[in-house]
């Protein structure tokens, strides 16, 4: 199993793993009160398939439900996990 760190910085979540080089990163922006939008989730290919783009979603899942904004996925790759996690529903917006 894969060891991912997820952080959040400045706009985006960045995820690393021990062992590798490189980060994945989610970018987001302030769309509304209480909407953050899902622009851009990116890993590079030597990180594609290890669970690391998975993982900035669900820290970004987290941190909706613990400090109460909903999610606009407007990034494709997020928007995808969204319908195959239907238990996102009290988050997601849109």
């Amino acid at each position: 199993m894969n060891a991912i760190s997820v952080r959040k910085e400045n706009n985006r979540y960045v995820a690393t793993i021990a062992g590798r080089e490189g980060e994945a990163e989610l970018v987001f922006s302030r769309r509304a009160p209480g909407v953050v939008s899902a622009d851009h989730a990116e890993a590079p290919m030597h990180l594609r398939g290890t669970g690391a783009a998975l993982a900035l979603v669900e820290a970004m899942v987290q941190d909706a439900r613990a400090n109460g904004f909903r999610i606009l996925p407007r990034c494709p790759y997020v928007a995808w996990q969204a319908q195959r996690h239907p238990e996102w529903a009290d988050v997601m917006a849109g």
